[in-house]
């Protein structure tokens, strides 16, 4: 596994859920400085994948188109809960591998939350969304995940229902205002299931129509500016 990936994985398990965790404490709008520390956190292995050389401008374009879209595809759309959103970060991770696809989510979570509103929810939010790049971009790094469109529709649904919905439905549990009792949580799950069912059939919708061509496009401008260590598979 490379280095970068490990360094990803200790980030998101490790060291972001120290921060939330911390983060809990602060008062006020300390959730700024919360998601500021997980930007800077979840940049440290992102950079790493260059492993010594600099990030070229066209690198950092493409992912900002990225992160651009899928803020777009959250806030554009009227549809409650029928957002693009889970899918393009999932698609961003197949391409570019888990440490952009953790960085996408993460930012897309945190820039879209000045137009849907911010909160001490969004931390959160940002590492259940980071984690749809981050789980996408290491099962296609490890070859585990096919490309064709069906294969990722399906894991699109689970993904979005099982994995980024549950955990939005943790980040609910613990910034609930009354005292945790099974009772509680399992209200907050049960009704967070239909939310995370309508993001999971929006999710096989856009990877059934659009995860080909946007998989092929963005293949095509990694390896001809030869990005994200395109020459030696990352």
């Amino acid at each position: 596994m490379k280095k970068s990936t490990i360094a990803t994985l200790l980030v998101f398990f490790i060291l972001i859920p120290v921060t939330l965790y911390l983060g809990l404490k602060l008062p006020g709008r300390g959730y700024y400085l919360t998601c500021t520390l997980i930007i800077l956190e979840m940049l440290l292995p992102f950079f790493w994948v260059f492993e010594g050389r600099r990030p070229q401008a066209r690198e950092l374009v493409v992912i900002a188109v990225m992160c651009a879209i899928a803020i777009v595809s959250r806030v554009a759309i009227p549809i409650p809960h029928f957002k693009p959103t889970f899918a393009i970060i999932m698609l961003a991770g197949i391409a570019f591998g888990p440490e952009a696809g953790f960085m996408i989510g993460a930012i897309t979570a945190f820039g879209s939350n000045f137009f849907a509103g911010q909160g001490a929810f969004t931390p959160w939010q940002m590492m259940a969304y980071g984690a749809g790049g981050l789980l996408a971009g290491f099962l296609a790094q490890k070859g585990w995940l096919s490309k064709k469109p069906v294969w990722l529709a399906v894991f699109g649904f689970f993904a979005s229902v099982f994995w980024v919905g549950l955990l939005l439905d943790v980040c609910s549990v613990f910034l609930m205002p009354i005292g945790y009792t099974w009772e509680a949580v399992a209200a907050v799950f049960v009704s967070g299931f239909p939310a995370n069912l309508m993001q999971g059939l929006c999710s096989v919708i856009v990877m059934l129509l659009f995860s080909r061509p946007l998989l092929e496009k963005l293949d095509r401008i990694k390896l001809k500016y030869n990005m994200m260590g395109a020459d030696d598979g990352i």
